[in-house]
């Protein structure tokens, strides 16, 4: 089907819907319609494995499942059947369940850098109880967080940085450093010498991290007197079974994880140091700390996935499997780009296993408008990609069928580029950046 008449009526009616019903359309902003090309935001009626169906009836070869959470990929059977199993045994108790000691012991097996772990729903719930955590053992109140990491927490303390920031007072005790350079972060700890509490970030990005930096961070956090905090919703299981900190042998403090650890169920984890993690426990003779207390936090259902993914990423080597779909995938989409003469203009980045483009416009500049016709071309093609994060369930069939759709993109996109001008494909308004200040 040429691109110009491709048409989801049925998913524009459902947004509609959405729209009266949800603030903003979507319970993500990341999932939000205006992160598509206008008119072409499908809604989405069911998957299996590295496909969903639209409610318009297409079927799509998914990347980015569940903005990174379901890398084994959709309705994965072992997982759904350890799901089952324990919904029919009740999910949720005036106490805890045997489950809870066995989800731990599990977590602790799969990340032995971490000595005690409790559990959660969201990625923003751990990643806060960290930054408590951090606050309460050092008696200082600043927080040091990654400027150059998109995104740590819904709360105050994060989202006070962004363009997004009404409603939320300004505290004043959020500072950031960049990633990979020591130095700025040393200068940022001097200044605030004795104020810092913890430094927080992602372990890896896009890119590697410089040699030596984890373990010079974690050199600064010790001489300094901070708590160093990793967050792995995303490296976590991606980059390795144990994470980013397994992976490169660096231990923080405290690390979070989410996303991949229930391949869709909703269960993150605080890990960490013994003497640190007790803090928030009831042996120990200080002040007590408010860590983590969820009602639904040990859901049953919710831990026995995560055991089961546990099971299957150790058993089945899927980070290797991600890996190595990855750069089939990453090789396929720089040759097919080179051959329509947008190399440099198509940029694949990231590591294998989580892998992301830019589209650069005519100057070599990050453009919404590209980005905005390669997607619309993409969707018509059968392919939904706001990332080419892999998932463990595609085939090669798969890939090879994704590189030729985006072939036909990049023709396009030369067409584009040779005039000069975007619009005439865009089909609409372009697709916008999650963190903006107005609407």
């Amino acid at each position: 089907m040429d691109h110009e008449e491709f048409d989801l009526p049925l998913s524009r009616e459902a947004n509609e819907r959405l729209h009266a019903l949800v603030p903003g359309g979507a319970h993500t902003y990341a999932k939000g319609d205006d992160q598509y090309p206008e008119g072409l935001a499908p809604v989405i009626s069911h998957g299996e494995g590295a496909h969903v169906w639209d409610v318009d009836g297409n079927r799509y070869v998914e990347y980015g499942s569940g903005l990174r959470s379901v890398s084994l990929g959709h309705a994965h059977p072992r997982v759904v059947e350890a799901v089952r199993r324990e919904v029919g045994r009740g999910t949720n108790f005036v106490r805890p369940s045997l489950l809870e000691a066995e989800a731990a012991e599990r977590f602790l097996a799969t990340v032995p850098t971490a000595e005690m772990v409790k559990f959660a729903k969201n990625g923003s719930d751990a990643t806060t109880a960290a930054v408590r955590l951090a606050r309460a053992v050092t008696g200082r109140s600043l927080v040091a967080l990654c400027a150059d990491h998109p995104f740590f927490s819904t709360d105050d303390w994060f989202i006070g940085t962004t363009p997004m920031s009404a409603g939320v007072p300004d505290t004043g005790l959020t500072v950031t450093f960049p990633y990979g350079d020591l130095a700025a972060t040393e200068e940022l700890l001097v200044r605030h010498a004795g104020e810092v509490a913890c430094l927080i970030l992602e372990p890896a990005t896009q890119n590697e991290p410089p040699p030596g930096y984890l373990a010079g961070l974690r050199a600064l956090a010790d001489r300094h007197g901070c708590v160093l905090v990793f967050d792995e919703m995303i490296t976590g299981f991606r980059w390795s079974e144990a994470g980013a900190q397994g992976l490169y042998g660096v231990v923080p403090d405290l690390s979070t994880f989410g996303k991949a650890l229930g391949n869709g169920f909703a269960v993150s984890a605080l890990a960490g140091r013994r003497e640190v993690m007790e803090r928030g426990g009831l042996r120990h003779g200080e002040d007590r700390v408010f860590l983590l207390s969820t009602t639904h936090g040990a859901e049953t259902h919710a831990l026995a996935a995560a055991m089961a993914v546990q099971a299957t990423y150790t058993e089945e080597g899927v980070t290797a499997r991600l890996h190595a779909l990855g750069e089939r995938l990453a090789a396929g989409v720089r040759e097919a780009a080179a051959a329509m003469g947008v190399g440099e203009h198509l940029v694949v980045r990231g590591r294998a296993s989580n892998l992301v483009f830019a589209t650069l416009d005519e100057r070599g500049r990050p453009s919404q408008e590209y980005r905005t016709l390669f997607l619309r071309r993409l969707l018509a093609g059968g392919v939904l990609a706001p990332s080419f994060v892999v998932s463990a369930a595609l085939t090669d069939a798969d890939v090879d069928r994704t590189v030729d759709v985006v072939g036909q993109a990049c023709a396009l996109y030369r067409k584009a580029l040779d005039a000069g001008d975007p619009a005439p494909w865009l089909g609409g308004r372009p697709v916008k950046p999650v963190f903006r200040r107005r609407a």
